[in-house]
């Protein structure tokens, strides 16, 4: 089954674009400041969505891509391997190793083209925080920055059944729906995607994977875990035993999101996440201007 491409309708000043990574093809979304932008964002979506996730319909104010523009950073979000414009071409989608690979030579195929300021923060969001702790685990001094995930954790609070049914589990990935706004459903529709089968199978194992990625990473770490999470375990000595994992990262921020369910960035308080995710892009821009 196919996955969809971006939603029909996106905000002002937001543009679809393709992606070359390294012989896939990644559509992505892409809103620019005006000017050399201060610093990159790439937002990476979860399981069984696309890039728009970042880029609200509901309301004007749950896009991460227009307001990053307007701060002045530059805002991609990609469809991930096997959704989007990839959907056709890896229909089985890839593992979270594999996905690093392509997501790499994506990030790489932007560069190229664009300009990125001060370097990458890699924003990621569920299954795509497990991506983006595997690609700071594999960096080798490329310009990223830091990360910033929201709704991964390292222990389920479910069986691995009920993470296999994924989709059906609406109030998992929502909590209350008054934490959204009106028609966040309707315009949200077009954002929902099939999970690949590849990427669905190695749901289970994650907490095994993450053991062995969370030493490797590096860079800054800033988790945010919603007041109405459902997938993950984040009581305090749960977040404590998760940071305590990231040996070698040089800052770990472990944040709660008041008022949010798992998708915090199609929630009302989707702007305070996103204000927040663009303070620590500022701390780390600045440790990294310290370290140069």
């Amino acid at each position: 089954m196919e996955s969809t491409l971006a939603p029909a309708v996106v905000s002002q000043g937001v543009r679809r674009i393709t992606l070359d990574a390294g012989g896939v093809t990644l559509s992505a979304l892409l809103c620019e400041p005006e000017g050399t932008p201060r610093a990159t964002v790439v937002a990476v979506h979860g399981g069984g969505m696309s890039a728009g996730y970042f880029d609200g319909q509901a309301h004007p104010e749950l896009s991460l891509l227009t307001l990053g523009a307007r701060l002045g950073y530059t805002v991609l979000a990609v469809d991930r391997p096997g959704y989007g414009q990839s959907a056709a071409q890896l229909p089985d989608g890839l593992t979270v190793a594999e996905q690093t690979d392509v997501l790499r030579a994506g990030i790489d195929d932007f560069t190229a083209k664009y300009p990125t300021g001060a370097g990458i923060l890699l924003v990621a969001h569920s299954f795509g925080g497990k991506l983006a702790l595997s690609a700071a685990a594999h960096c080798t001094g490329d310009g990223l920055l830091g990360l910033d995930i929201s709704g991964c954790g390292h222990r389920y609070a479910v069986t691995p059944g009920v993470i296999r049914k994924g989709l059906k589990h609406i109030a998992r990935h929502w909590g209350p729906l008054r934490l959204y706004p009106p028609n966040t459903f309707r315009s949200s529709g077009s954002l929902v995607a099939p999970m690949p089968e590849r990427e669905a199978s190695e749901l289970p194992r994650w907490p095994e994977l993450f053991a062995a990625l969370a030493p490797r990473v590096r860079i800054p770490v800033r988790l945010t875990f919603a007041e109405h999470e459902g997938w993950w375990l984040h009581g305090d000595k749960d977040l404590a035993d998760l940071a305590a994992q990231l040996t070698a990262a040089p800052r770990i921020v472990v944040d709660r999101q008041p008022d949010a369910g798992h998708n915090i960035s199609l929630g009302w308080a989707a702007r305070s996440y996103h204000l927040r995710t663009l303070a620590f892009l500022e701390d780390c821009i600045t440790r990294a201007g310290r370290d140069a």
